[in-house]
């Protein structure tokens, strides 16, 4: 297996981050939450023709970017009472509640009931974290079995886990799909974009034409809730 080739360049002081493969057209992204930069070159294109198709398209760079800064950033949370907490898009009060039994949350008509027993702050946090990643198990359970079968892809396995820079991702050599946590915060439908995603990844390595055509078949309005995904208030530390 061909392995890919990674170097950086800088262009109008943006950090470049190059990935050579075997690709025939050159693909370049933005990627929240800071707007990085990543281009995905054919091997054979020269460092100098990479650098000129990234100042081509440098304004339309330098705008995403400027949309991702300018995202509202969440305050860094204590997981205290009268907090706002996100899931499934929705925005709830966190209220922390003491028990003398095991540690549970439960979501009511307009909050999250954290009950635990005399926590730091830390161990409440990692609560909520294991919250999340059991309700985005459960959303992301039957969208995985729907889109496999749609598709006719071939995952055999997937898993949730903390991602500091992608909403989710696809391993060619364990043919695994992993999830970002943070999506158990965000509509379902963002959910599912980033579940057929990742899957069509297992067939199509890029974000080329052919990618771009799937996403179009199967989910018609993908650009829509990749825009609505990427808008949404940023995380503290993300």
């Amino acid at each position: 297996m061909t392995t890919e080739r990674r170097s950086r360049i800088t262009i109008s002081g943006i950090p470049v981050t190059i990935v050579r493969k075997d690709i025939k057209n050159l693909h370049l992204a933005v990627y929240p939450p800071e707007g990085r930069v990543r281009v995905a070159a054919p091997r054979s294109m020269t460092m100098a023709a990479v650098r000129l198709a990234v100042i081509y398209r440098l304004t339309w760079v330098k705008k995403q970017r400027l949309n991702f800064q300018k995202q509202e950033r969440l305050p860094r949370p204590e997981y205290v009472t009268g907090e706002s907490h996100y899931l499934h898009g929705r925005r709830y009060r966190l209220r922390v509640t003491s028990t003398r039994g095991k540690p549970e949350v439960f979501v009511r008509k307009n909050y999250i009931e954290l009950r635990t027993p005399r926590a730091s702050r830390t161990t409440r946090e990692a609560i909520l974290h294991r919250f999340y990643k059991e309700e985005l198990k459960k959303i992301s359970a039957p969208l995985i079995e729907k889109w496999t079968l749609k598709t006719k892809a071939k995952v055999p396995r997937w898993g949730v886990k903390a991602m500091k820079t992608k909403w989710g991702s696809y391993s060619r050599k364990t043919r695994q799909v992993w999830l970002n946590v943070e999506l158990a915060k965000k509509p379902v439908r963002c959910v599912e974009y980033i579940v057929l995603h990742e899957i069509i990844h297992s067939v199509v390595p890029n974000h080329g034409e052919k990618f771009q055509g799937l996403m179009k078949r199967y989910l018609p309005n993908w650009e829509a809730v990749r825009r609505e995904l990427n808008k949404g208030p940023i995380a503290a530390g993300n």
